[in-house]
């Protein structure tokens, strides 16, 4: 079981606190806690060995949008014996409870946030399904029952196949440099 923080024990302890974001590069980039490292969890697998050295060092607060995804990388994390924290809520917590949101200097274009990637693939299969269902053949229509099935499924086992689907799109996943850059600075901080 991970240690879950409050954003006020968290605000306390920030300046102690290695903070690995577990979110895509999108997300990230979308705004992040200060100081926050970014290990997507696809890579949390590759980046274990940094990260215990790390914890050796110091206490690790792993972080994502709404807690989910982090709690799932402190379970892996205390899998493999490394000790971590949860962030309570994410960074939705954090930004709703007036902490800073760090967003990193860019002139690439923004990449969409994960929730956002999946309202549109969602919506886009829904409307699909009703025109086809219209044009061509009503069974079609059962594509617009399975992505609402999905969405039910999604919102009570707090989990999504769609985000997982997309994660691995080749704009959601993390360049190896800068898995590498982040790997290197979390081993000389």
């Amino acid at each position: 079981m991970t240690t879950t923080l409050t954003t006020t024990a968290v605000r306390e302890r920030l300046h102690t606190l290695v903070v690995i974001d577990v979110r895509t590069p999108g997300e990230y980039a979308g705004g992040h806690l200060p100081g926050a490292h970014n290990i997507p969890l696809d890579d949390l697998e590759h980046a274990l060995p940094t990260l215990r050295e790390t914890a050796d060092r110091g206490d690790l607060l792993m972080v994502c949008a709404s807690g989910t995804r982090s709690q799932n990388a402190g379970t892996t994390l205390a899998s493999n014996g490394i000790p971590a924290a949860s962030l309570e809520g994410g960074t939705a917590a954090w930004a709703s409870a007036g902490g800073e949101l760090h967003r990193p200097a860019t002139t690439a274009a923004p990449k969409w946030a994960m929730d956002r990637q999946v309202r549109l693939t969602a919506g886009s299969l829904v409307l699909l399904g009703l025109l086809l269902g219209q044009v061509i053949h009503p069974a079609f229509q059962l594509l617009s029952a399975g992505v609402a099935a999905g969405l039910v499924y999604s919102a009570l086992s707090n989990s999504c196949a769609m985000a997982s689907l997309l994660g691995k799109l080749p704009y959601n996943r993390t360049n190896r440099t800068d898995l590498n850059n982040t790997l290197a600075a979390l081993r000389h901080n």
